[in-house]
């Protein structure tokens, strides 16, 4: 009998251990990457550049409640009404500029040296 008790308990802390090891390897990580996307659709703002869910680039023309108006390609004509869920990126106008800058000013490359640590001509 005392045996058996023991066994059970056992099981218990064991499906316990399972569930908790799901939340925290299944659930926790997909409730972040949704308030992730919360936060990145309610920021969204007119002028931003967005991917949609399909790979399409385009800029934010006009914001309703639950849809957007983007345009696509370079025409100027293409005006799309969307649910703001078909929107997998944005990027804001100034992080565009950051980046530009940067391709301009690349890195500059370390010296280049021999096995020994010392320069090569």
């Amino acid at each position: 009998m005392l045996a058996a008790n023991g066994g059970s308990i056992t099981m218990i802390i064991w499906i316990v251990i399972i569930f908790a090891f799901m939340y925290f390897m299944m659930i926790r990580p997909q409730q972040k990457e949704q308030k992730q996307k919360t936060a990145m659709l309610s920021s969204l703002a007119v002028g931003d550049t967005v991917m949609t869910t399909s790979g399409f680039y385009g800029v934010v023309i006009d914001i309703d409640e639950e849809t957007v108006i983007v345009e696509f390609g370079s025409n100027k004509n293409c005006r799309i009404p969307m649910s703001k869920s078909a929107i997998s990126q944005v990027e804001k106008p100034e992080d565009a500029a950051r980046a530009a800058d940067e391709s301009k000013n690349p890195i500059e490359q370390p010296e280049k040296k021999g096995l020994l640590g010392r320069k090569k001509d």
